[in-house]
């Protein structure tokens, strides 16, 4: 049981990880410190939004539209960050205390 438990510590940690890099990536594209005609810019920037895309669409659909403004990840944050608590508080029935 223990392994179910840092395994699912772990998908957060890299699902968290990985929104900062969109969300980075994303600031430095909208301020043309990268451009999306690098390829490897663009491989990068596609792939992460095909990860992220996912989860973020249900969201999306439930959240008002806001025109330029994405709270998605926001929202996201704030589940995983809830999730993550959870899985603290119940550390006790996966290590067996």
């Amino acid at each position: 049981m223990p392994m179910i438990y840092d395994a699912l510590t772990m998908i957060l940690q890299v699902l968290w990880f990985i929104m900062i890099a969109h969300i980075v990536m994303s600031w430095l594209i909208n301020f043309q410190v990268l451009n999306l005609r690098q390829p490897l810019v663009a491989q990068i920037w596609y792939g992460l939004n095909q990860l992220l895309e996912p989860i973020y669409r249900p969201i999306r659909r439930i959240l008002p539209n806001m025109g330029a403004i994405d709270l998605a990840p926001l929202v996201v944050f704030i589940i995983i960050i809830v999730l993550q608590r959870q899985l603290e508080r119940s550390a006790g029935f996966f290590y067996g205390y």
